[in-house]
C-alpha cells in the first residue's frame, strides 16, 4: 500500500513552473558542488544516521547524475563526536576554507544550535536531518535552516497521546543530561499535564550510559503508570534490554520511549520492544518507491535497511539538488529561495512545503511496534496505523517565536 498523500497533481504543476525559471547557465562556485555530510561516525548515535545517512545522500546524488547543469558534485564527511567544539570548527574549515556549499545534519542537538549558527553567518543551507530541538525552526530559526524529520515536540506529541488514550495519565521520566532529552522531557511535560495528567518525577543518565538500574529503580518505586524514556541511540537500546531484564512490563507499567527509529528496534529486538507506539516520518516500507529504493540501499551499504533519518536525509539533498538545478547557482540565499517556493515531491513526500519557520510540513506515520509472530523477518517491523496530519502533530504557527513567522 501506498502510504504517501495524494497531492501529486498540485506539487508537479508548482514544481515545472519553478523549472521553467531555471537560469539558462550554471553559476557554481570552484566548479564543484560539495555537500558536507556531519553526523556521529562512531559513537553512541552512530547507528542513527553515521555512515548511513552519506550512503543516502551518495544515492540521491546518483540519482542527479553526479552532475548539475555539468558541474560535479561531491559528498564529504565528518564525524562532529556528539562535540559542539568539534562540529563548530569543522562547519567553519568547511564553509571558509574547502568549498562546502551546504551541511546536512544529523548531530546531538547542541552542536545543530552552533552549526546553524555558522551556516546563518555565512548564508549557507543547513540541512537538519535528524537533530531533534524544536529551536532550530522555533527561536533561534535561521532563513538558512530547514528541519526534513521530526523535533522533540512532534515525537513527544505522537507518543504521549497514544499512552493518553489508553488513560495511562501518571508519568516517570529517564531523560539524556543535555539539551535534546532535557527539551524533551519538556513537550512531553506539557503534553501530559495539557490533558489532565501528572509527571510524578524524572531521572537523569550521561549520555553513554551503560547501566540505568538506578534510574529503573527510581521509575519503579514512583508508581507510575508510564515510564517515559528521553533519550536515543545505544542509550535507549540500554534502557530497554535493562527494562526487559527487570520485568518492568510484566509487572504493569507502560513503556514509552519518546522517539524510536527503525534500526533501534532491530538492535533491541522485539521481545523488548513489542506494542510500542510511536510517530515516524517515514518507514522503508510505507510504499513500492521506498521499497525499491531500500533495496538499491542494501546494495550500496553492506545490506543495510534505512531508518527515518537516513530517508529524510535522502529526501533532503535530493531537494535541496532540485533548488541548484532552479537556481543555477550555488549561492546560499537564491538555493533556498527555491527550496522553499519548490513543493517537496519525491518517495516520501507528496506536495510537502517548507513553512515559514524551515519545518518540513509533513504529516507522521503512525507506527506499532509488531510482536515476534507478527513479523514475518529482519526489518518488518512496523505496523503502520495510518497518519497523523502535519497540523496536529507539528508546533502550531501560533505559538512560534521564530522571528521569520509574521
Amino acid at each position: 500500500m501506498n502510504y504517501k498523500n495524494t497531492l501529486k497533481g498540485a506539487g508537479l504543476l508548482l514544481a515545472c513552473t519553478a523549472l521553467t525559471a531555471t537560469q539558462a547557465f550554471a553559476d557554481f562556485s570552484d566548479g564543484v558542488i560539495r555537500i558536507g555530510v556531519m553526523n556521529d561516525q562512531s559513537g553512541p548515535y552512530a547507528d542513527n544516521c553515521g555512515p548511513g545517512s552519506v550512503a543516502s545522500a551518495r544515492l540521491a546524488v546518483e540519482d542527479h547524475g553526479g552532475a548539475i547543469n555539468g558541474t560535479p558534485i561531491e559528498i564529504v564527511i565528518a564525524d562532529d563526536q556528539n562535540k559542539p567544539d568539534i562540529g563548530v570548527a569543522q562547519a567553519m574549515k568547511w564553509v571558509e576554507q574547502e568549498g562546502v556549499d551546504a551541511i546536512v545534519g544529523c548531530s546531538a542537538s547542541s552542536i545543530a544550535l552552533a552549526v546553524q549558527d555558522v551556516m546563518r553567518e555565512r548564508e549557507k543551507p543547513y540541512l537538519v536531518a535528524g537533530s531533534a530541538t524544536t529551536e532550530t525552526t522555533n527561536s533561534k530559526c535561521s532563513p538558512m535552516t530547514t528541519n526534513w524529520a521530526f523535533n522533540t515536540y512532534t515525537l513527544a506529541k505522537g507518543s504521549v497521546q497514544s499512552q493518553l488514550d489508553q488513560g495511562l495519565d501518571t508519568w516517570y521520566f529517564i531523560t539524556v543530561d543535555y539539551t535534546f532529552g532535557k527539551s524533551w522531557q519538556e513537550d512531553a511535560t506539557r503534553f501530559i499535564e495539557a490533558a489532565g495528567g501528572e509527571v510524578l518525577g524524572s531521572t537523569l543518565h550521561p549520555l553513554g550510559a551503560s547501566d540505568f538500574s538506578s534510574q529503573l529503580l527510581q521509575a519503579q518505586a514512583s508508581g507510575a503508570k508510564v515510564i517515559g524514556i528521553a533519550n536515543a541511540g545505544a542509550d535507549l537500546a540500554n534502557v530497554l534490554k535493562q527494562a526487559k531484564e527487570f520485568g518492568i512490563a510484566e509487572a504493569g507499567q507502560a513503556l514509552a520511549p519518546l522517539g524510536l527509529q527503525v534500526n533501534n528496534v532491530h538492535a533491541i529486538g522485539l521481545e523488548a520492544t513489542q506494542g510500542l507506539v510511536v510517530s515516524a516520518p517515514a518507514y522503508w516500507a510505507m510504499n513500492d518507491e521506498t521499497k525499491a529504493f531500500t533495496e538499491r540501499y542494501a546494495a550500496a551499504f553492506d545490506g543495510r535497511t534505512p531508518n527515518e533519518s537516513q530517508l529524510v536525509t535522502y529526501s533532503a539533498v535530493n531537494h535541496y539538488l532540485k533548488a541548484l538545478e532552479t537556481a543555477g547557482s550555488d549561492e546560499g540565499v537564491p538555493v533556498m529561495e527555491a527550496m522553499r517556493a519548490t513543493p517537496i515531491d519525491d518517495m516520501i513526500s507528496d506536495a510537502v512545503s517548507i513553512r515559514e519557520d524551515g519545518a518540513v510540513y509533513r504529516p507522521m506515520l503512525k507506527v506499532k511496534v509488531k510482536t515476534p509472530a507478527e513479523s514475518t523477518g529482519d526489518w518488518d517491523y512496523y505496523d503502520v496505523q495510518g497518519w497523523i496530519d502535519a497540523g496536529d502533530v507539528w508546533p502550531p504557527l501560533s505559538e512560534s517565536t521564530c522571528p521569520m513567522v509574521k
